[in-house]
Order: C-alpha cells, then sequence, then structure tokens
C-alpha cells in the first residue's frame, strides 16, 4: 500500500543528495553560452550576406540574357 510519510522522507532524502553549482560554474557556463550564441550570430550574418551577394549575381546573369 501507498505511505505518503515514507514518500515525503525518501523525496527529502533525495533533495539532499542534490548539489548545486557554484558561482564559478555558473558564471564559466553563461558566458560560454554567451560567447557561442554570439559566434553563431556572425556565423549566420556573415553566411547571409554570402548568399545574398551570390543570389544577386544569378538574377543579373538572368536579367542581361
Amino acid at each position: 500500500m501507498f505511505n505518503p510519510l515514507k514518500f515525503i522522507q525518501s523525496v527529502k532524502q533525495e533533495a539532499f543528495k542534490v548539489t548545486w553549482p557554484t558561482r564559478k560554474d555558473v558564471l564559466v557556463g553563461s558566458l560560454m553560452v554567451f560567447a557561442l550564441a554570439t559566434i553563431a550570430a556572425i556565423f549566420f550574418l556573415l553566411l547571409d550576406q554570402i548568399y545574398k551577394v551570390l543570389l544577386d549575381i544569378i538574377l543579373n546573369i538572368n536579367i542581361s540574357i
């Protein structure tokens, strides 16, 4: 049979086993996410500009013909 008191005790025991990240770990992780998001944004910006130039070239070739 289900015993709510025993369930709450086991939840409490498991909660004490949780290890929280240190302030340094959170800071390093946040900075890495910010850096990688910035790198990805710059990469996609450059890729978009390259595609725009190539598309302009292709469209100008078709207009000239």
